[in-house]
């Protein structure tokens, strides 16, 4: 079954929003990492930051591999 291009277009605009929710989660966590409040507070709250860092980060992974994925489909048909 051929690749649509608003399939391919879909999952280039998914695999975008996860990499900006990326870098989002990314700063949040730098900027706590920058802060000079050095309470156990805010290391629960880095900490926090960090795991929704991972998290985002294997969203973008994930969208990476489905537009990859459809990419290889149109244009190499496996």
């Amino acid at each position: 079954m051929p690749v649509e291009i608003s399939d391919l277009d879909e999952k280039q605009a998914a695999y975008k929003a996860a990499v900006d929710a990326w870098v989002a989660a990314i700063r949040h966590e730098e900027a706590l990492a920058s802060q000079a409040d050095h309470s156990v507070t805010e290391i629960d709250a880095w900490e926090a930051a960090d795991d929704a860092e991972e998290e985002a980060r294997g969203r973008a992974k994930d969208a990476k591999e489905a537009y990859e994925d459809a990419l290889r489909e149109k244009f190499f048909h496996f």
